[in-house]
C-alpha cells in the first residue's frame, strides 16, 4: 500500500506538467493565434473581442491560474468553430476512442499471449520461425498502410465489413462490425510487439532453476508453463502494455481519420485543421491525462501480478 501511495504522489507533478504544457500550447503557436483562428479578413474589433474571450489580454500568470481553475471545474472553454463547450464535445467523443483503444488492446493481447508462449515453448522449430516472420511483418506494416488495405479487401472487394463510421443509424451506439477493421489496424502492430516481448520473457523464465525443479517434481509441461513460468513472465509484459497504451492513443488519431471513426483522435485532427486551439488544448489534455492514469493503473497491476514488489 505504501508503494502505491508513493506512486500516486509521483503522479501529481506529472499531471501538473501535462496541464502546464497544454496551457502553453496556444502561446507556442508562431504568430498571433487569434489572427490565425479568424483569418486575415478579421477586423480589429473581432481580434480584440476574441482575445478577451480567451483571456489572452491578461498577464500570463493570470491566464495560467484561470486555466487551472477551469481544468479543476471541468471548464475547458468553448469551440469557436463548433459553437459548443470543449468539455461537451470531448465527453461525446471520448467513449468511442476508449472503445476502439481497448478493443485493439484486447485483440493484441489475445493474439500475442498464445503466440509468444508457443514460440518460446517451440523455440527454434518451424512454428517459432513462422511466428517470428509474422511478427516482423506486423512490425513493418504501419496502421497508415494497413488501414486502407483492410478497407480495400474486406469492405470494397469482399463487402463483409463497413468502410467507416461507428453504426449504420448515425446514433451514438457502437455496432461491433464497425469496430472490427479499425481495431485490427490498431491492434496488429501491438500484437507483433507483444508477441516478441512474451517470447523473450518466457524464454528467460523457462531457463530459470525453479522451472527445472518443477519439471523434476514431475509436473506436466502445461503446468510448468502456465502456473510457474507465465505469471513471472507477465511482470515486464504488463509494463510494456501500459506504455503501448499511449502509442495506441496516439495511433488512434491516424486510424480514426482513415475509418472516419467519431472519436477523440478525429476530433483532434479536425480541431487542428480548423485552428480551433481551445478544442486542441482540450483533446490533448484528455489524451495526456488518460495516459497518466493508465500508467498509474499499470503500476498497481504490476504489484498485484508480482508478489515480490508488494509491501
Amino acid at each position: 500500500m505504501k508503494s502505491i501511495l508513493s506512486r500516486l504522489a509521483l503522479t501529481v507533478p506529472v499531471v501538473w506538467l501535462v496541464v502546464s504544457l497544454v496551457f502553453l500550447l496556444i502561446h507556442l503557436v508562431p504568430g498571433d493565434p487569434i489572427l490565425q483562428m479568424l483569418g486575415d479578413g478579421a477586423t480589429a474589433a473581432d481580434l480584440t473581442a476574441l482575445r478577451h474571450q480567451y483571456g489572452l489580454d491578461q498577464p500570463l500568470w493570470l491566464q495560467y491560474l484561470h486555466y487551472w481553475n477551469g481544468v479543476v471545474h471541468g471548464d475547458l472553454g468553448s469551440s469557436i468553430r463548433l459553437h459548443d463547450t470543449v468539455a461537451h464535445l470531448i465527453s461525446a467523443r471520448y467513449p468511442y476512442t476508449m472503445a476502439l483503444t481497448l478493443t485493439a488492446l484486447g485483440l493484441g493481447l489475445a493474439l500475442a499471449l498464445p503466440a509468444g508462449i508457443l514460440a518460446a515453448v517451440r523455440r527454434g522449430r518451424w512454428l517459432d520461425q513462422a511466428l517470428s516472420v509474422v511478427s516482423l511483418t506486423g512490425l513493418s506494416v504501419p496502421g497508415l498502410v494497413l488501414g486502407p488495405v483492410l478497407i480495400l479487401v474486406f469492405s470494397i472487394l469482399l463487402g463483409w465489413l463497413p468502410v467507416s463510421g461507428a453504426n449504420a443509424s448515425g446514433g451514438r451506439s457502437i455496432d461491433w462490425h464497425y469496430l472490427v477493421l479499425p481495431s485490427i489496424a490498431m491492434g496488429g502492430s501491438l500484437a507483433a510487439i507483444l508477441t516478441r516481448m512474451v517470447r523473450t520473457a518466457m524464454l528467460e523464465e523457462l531457463g530459470q532453476d525453479y522451472i527445472r525443479t518443477a519439471r523434476a517434481k514431475g509436473l506436466s509441461e502445461t503446468a510448468v508453463v502456465c502456473r510457474h513460468a507465465l505469471p513471472n513472465a507477465l511482470v515486464p509484459i504488463v509494463t510494456v502494455v501500459g506504455l503501448q497504451f499511449g502509442a495506441l492513443l496516439a495511433g488512434a488519431i491516424v486510424t480514426e481519420t482513415i475509418f472516419s471513426w467519431p472519436g477523440l483522435g478525429r476530433l483532434t485532427v479536425s480541431a487542428i485543421s480548423n485552428r480551433d486551439y481551445a478544442l486542441v488544448q482540450g483533446c490533448l489534455l484528455s489524451i495526456g491525462l488518460t495516459y497518466v492514469l493508465v500508467n498509474l493503473l499499470t503500476d498497481v497491476v504490476n504489484r498485484w501480478v508480482n508478489p515480490r514488489s508488494r509491501d
